[in-house]
């Protein structure tokens, strides 16, 4: 199973290796591709996360910020936390059913738990 991944302040370039500032930017430039997602979306009480799976992040992504994703969505305002590539579906499914399941992985994803880079 070959895959890409980038989770916030990261991304994975385009066909042509240039990086962007986006997160997302990069991991919607191959056609046919199969994405795993982890939202996350700051509450009072702390964070909540969303784990799924689409084909075009970007779309998806301003799905659920339109209130026309999952219920469970809805009413909230999503960020990106972490993506994965993968060249099909079923792969992207497998995965999307280990994350749903994997807490401590979401919680490390989540941008308090993120580490921040020290520039010497």
């Amino acid at each position: 199973m070959r895959h890409s991944f980038a989770s916030v302040g990261e991304s994975l370039g385009d066909a042509t290796g240039s990086q962007s500032d986006s997160p997302i930017a990069g991991l919607h430039c191959t056609p046919m591709s199969d994405f795993t997602y982890i939202l996350g979306s700051e509450t009072p009480a702390g964070w909540r996360t969303y784990v799924g799976w689409t084909t075009d992040l970007d779309a998806r992504l301003a799905a659920h910020n339109a209130g026309t994703g999952a219920k469970s969505t809805r009413g909230r305002s999503w960020v990106l936390l972490y993506a994965e590539r993968y060249k099909t579906r079923g792969e992207a499914m497998r995965r999307e059913w280990h994350l749903k399941r994997d807490r401590r992985f979401r919680k490390l994803v989540l941008p308090t738990h993120m580490p921040t880079s020290i520039s010497a």
